[in-house]
């Protein structure tokens, strides 16, 4: 790029600006400073010819500090052309980016949809500030609801909002930008969720009790057995299924949620639960779709087996981990087996182990 001093005639004064020149494109900075023109040369007095060679020397200073900040890509033309582009298209292309990880793409996707409805008519990157963010916050804490048109949880919040500030901090990395907006807004606490789960003699009684869709019963105590998020057991396949002597029974498998691949070993009961084996490149579960009407079908059997807690697919993860550690599994390998990044999220369900002795410690009444 080409940095250039160049001056026009405005009025009775001389106006000085930088040309800027790259491949075709052409932009303009007008430095405010300006010379005295002297139409007859040797008019203007001594006092006036100093003045214009200072803001000259001024003008030529700006432009060597100006080319020498394109050089080093800190300021410029290009960078002036990605400020006029669109937020929204930028936070697309990130998102597309995630498809490869699909309980990771579907947050941002849904990031998306919101940054769409509290912006319908897009922002460019140079009117992203501390207030534009603000008021997408504000706009996810009041305003946004699910698909159902309730109003979004508080983790919900605490997720989207983040998936903001990553976009914020990608673009600053980019170079699209030179600070992000979001450092200087408030964000959303993380809240502790309730984790609901089966004991083990409700699993078992779960186990006995009659349900409408078998293959909801078999996954559902599949993933009791082997803590799989619904994601991973719905694309499962016959060639993820494998076995060792060393290992006996264990899935091969990359997680939906963190691209991650992981070796899981199984129970032999869980095992059972697949079935007789299939061709290899074949889903284990085929011909169904958790929707709201397999939801109500598992809020029966639960039912049926006299359970009233509040259970979703994800309980039966829940009821895994909770499992696991009431047995006595530590809760390093627990973490392992759970394929969590961080021993902190594992943690969480030992603080529910915790509570729960603590609950039965006080059962026991002698009425002293």
């Amino acid at each position: 790029m080409k940095v250039t001093l160049r001056k026009r005639k405005k009025g009775n004064k001389i106006t000085l600006y930088l040309d800027y020149y790259d491949k075709g494109k052409r932009e303009y900075e007008h430095l405010g400073l300006y010379l005295t023109p002297d139409p007859e040369k040797g008019s203007l007095t001594k006092a006036q010819r100093d003045e214009n060679k200072k803001i000259l020397a001024l003008a030529e200073s700006i432009r060597s500090k100006r080319h020498l900040e394109v050089q080093n890509n800190i300021y410029g033309f290009r960078d002036k052309e990605k400020l006029k582009g669109s937020f929204l298209t930028y936070f697309s292309n990130l998102t597309e980016k995630k498809r490869a990880s699909n309980g990771n793409y579907g947050n941002w996707d849904s990031v998306r949809k919101h940054l769409k409805k509290y912006c319908p008519k897009d922002v460019s990157f140079e009117r992203l500030d501390k207030k534009w963010v603000q008021g997408f916050r504000d706009y996810l804490d009041t305003e946004a609801t699910t698909k159902t048109g309730s109003g979004i949880s508080l983790n919900t919040k605490y997720s989207y909002f983040n998936k903001l500030r990553a976009a914020l901090k990608q673009a600053v990395k980019d170079g699209v930008m030179k600070f992000n907006p979001s450092e200087q807004v408030e964000p959303f606490p993380q809240d502790e969720p309730q984790r609901e789960f089966l004991t083990l003699d409700e699993l078992k009684t779960l186990s006995k009790s009659h349900c409408k869709n078998d293959n909801l019963r078999r996954m559902f105590l599949f993933s009791c057995l082997t803590g799989l998020r619904w994601s991973d057991i719905e694309k499962l396949k016959w060639s993820e299924i494998q076995h060792s002597k060393e290992l006996g029974y264990y899935i091969r498998f990359r997680q939906a949620k963190t691209n991650g691949i992981e070796t899981q070993p199984i129970s032999d009961e869980a095992r059972a639960l697949l079935g007789e084996e299939g061709k290899q490149d074949k889903k284990v579960f085929t011909g169904f779709s958790y929707g709201n009407w397999n939801k109500t079908l598992l809020k029966d059997w639960l039912m049926e087996a006299g359970i009233t807690k509040k259970i979703t697919f994800h309980c039966a993860r829940h009821t895994y981990a909770t499992l696991q550690l009431t047995l006595g599994t530590d809760i390093y390998t627990v973490s392992k087996l759970l394929g969590h990044r961080h021993l902190k999220t594992t943690e969480i369900y030992a603080k529910v182990i915790n509570e729960k002795k603590v609950e039965a410690a006080h059962k026991i009444n002698i009425g002293l």
